[in-house]
């Protein structure tokens, strides 16, 4: 059945029910669609806290600590890549004019603030720009409040390299173990994981910083299952600027809920699993189809770090496949605008549901980085999608708004069938001299089954950060790809 498009440039069709949405496989061994208890022996909270708590740098292997360093790298390119948007530019003034305590950098504004402000700010800007990693088997973005929240306290602290990737690698297990045991029914019931399971990753990163211990990781944990933000699906749905703050609501709220453990305030010792009497966020966050065996699931022996993909285009993840199958054929085959009759987009349920729609002129940033219209006439008009396709001019220019209309979505149940294993799209691009060129990408580039490298994040790095002292940047990129022989990670931020 096909539906009408919901904006007046560009086209979907396609299915239009909840049905879409296939669980699949999970990246984890066990892949039960319940949270029912086993009488009280569930504690998988205290086990996540002592496993976060433990952890140490010896213990991780190369793999991790290599990809560790990458998301960080790819952390700061996101942050600089936000000065392009109006909506974060607009933020850095009102905190630069009611800073307090000057402790933490706010990566690229010229100033120090306070921890939370600082890891507020800068979980912002790596969010803002939406080019950021994330975990397909969770649906959430763990870097843009782990991070942030794991440099401020490092900054404070003066911790060296080796604190900061512990704290890194032990926030990004919490946020995803979490995510992936809510997913996909969290989401459906309305919220999303970046700030809701963020808030736990960044309490990890931060009490791990501040040296407590599995009883004080806990408490933290209970309180960040207190503080964290609803974190409401429809905002993001709805294009509403808004959405931007997630990741610094998180890394801000797991700040605090570690400073307050560190206190002796702390929350529920089972805030995930819940009590026999009460449910906890997992059966409160999706209704009781949670999978509670997914948190410590090869704890230890299976870093979800691996698991995170790493994003090229500034665009939700489900518009890369398209932004991929595009820019080859732009760019191989030298297609033009001009030449251009019409393009199809073929892709699987929830891709065509986020993603399918176009933008009016009236539309935001936001929900131009969840269109495949507008993502796909930007490959087409610019030949790349990056910060400047986000800048007010660029999203008002009617050219390319007319374009958008050229573009149709549309679902394809084969392509479905692959879902989640694959997010796999196929474009075809109409010519108006008559053929089509076609191309299908199966997994976009930055999954870990086609990475990028550290060059790329390197390129992307100074890409986004145009305008920027190349030497510091230079510099930033060998101190962080090096992070383990920093002795003060103050030697990075003074960079930033």
């Amino acid at each position: 059945m096909s539906t009408k498009p919901s904006r007046p440039a560009g086209k979907s069709s396609g299915c239009s029910g909840k049905s879409w949405i296939q669980p699949g496989s999970s990246g984890f061994t066990s892949s039960a669609a319940t949270s029912e208890r086993k009488g009280d022996a569930m504690e998988e909270t205290r086990t996540l806290a002592a496993f976060c708590a433990g952890l140490s740098y010896e213990s991780l292997p190369a793999p991790v600590v290599e990809k560790a360093k990458l998301c960080v790298l790819d952390f700061l390119a996101n942050v600089y890549g936000s000065f392009e948007l109006d909506a974060f530019s607009a933020l850095v003034p009102l905190f630069r004019d009611r800073r307090g305590v000057e402790i933490a950098t706010a990566i690229g504004c010229g100033f120090k603030t306070g921890l939370r402000d600082a890891a507020f700010l800068n979980g912002t800007a790596a969010e803002a720009i939406e080019a950021q990693d994330g975990l397909r088997f969770g649906g959430n973005h763990p870097g843009v409040a782990v991070i942030p929240a794991a440099l401020a306290v490092a900054e404070e602290t003066a911790a060296g390299g080796r604190a900061f990737l512990e704290a890194v690698v032990a926030g990004y297990e919490a946020a995803n173990r979490i995510a992936a045991s809510v997913h996909p029914r969290h989401t459906l019931s309305g919220f999303l994981p970046t700030g809701t399971c963020g808030t736990f990753g960044a309490a990890c990163a931060a009490a791990r910083l501040m040296g407590l211990n599995a009883t004080g990781t806990l408490g933290a944990l209970g309180n960040a299952g207190y503080l964290a933000p609803f974190s409401m699906a429809e905002q993001l749905m709805g294009g509403h600027p808004i959405k931007i703050v997630q990741g610094g609501q998180a890394a801000a709220c797991g700040i605090l809920a570690a400073d307050l453990a560190r206190a002796g305030i702390q929350g529920s010792p089972d805030v995930l699993e819940g009590s026999a009497l009460k449910g906890g966020f997992l059966q409160i966050t999706t209704g009781g189809q949670a999978a509670p065996e997914r948190l410590t699931d090869r704890l230890g022996e299976h870093f979800t770090l691996l698991d995170v993909y790493l994003k090229p285009y500034t665009s939700c993840r489900h518009t890369h496949g398209a932004a991929q199958a595009v820019l080859a054929l732009v760019k191989e085959e030298d297609v033009r605008p001009e030449t251009i009759e019409g393009i199809d987009v073929y892709t699987y349920g929830i891709g065509a549901l986020a993603v399918g729609k176009g933008v009016s002129r009236e539309d935001t940033f936001v929900s131009a980085q969840f269109s495949i219209p507008y993502v796909v006439a930007c490959c087409v008009m610019d030949r790349e999608m990056g910060p400047a396709q986000l800048r007010r001019a660029r999203l008002r220019d009617p050219a390319l708004l007319d374009f958008c209309g050229k573009v149709s979505v549309r679902y394809d149940e084969e392509l479905n069938k692959l879902y989640p294993d694959k997010t796999a799209t196929r474009v075809e691009i109409r010519l108006k001299g008559g053929g089509t060129r076609v191309r299908q990408v199966d997994t976009p580039r930055g999954d870990p089954r086609d990475p990028m490298t550290p060059e790329d994040v390197a390129e992307k790095l100074k890409r986004f950060a145009r305008g920027r002292n190349p030497e510091q940047l230079e510099e930033t990129v060998r101190l962080v790809l090096r992070l383990e022989e920093v002795s003060n990670i103050r030697s990075l931020t003074a960079l930033l």
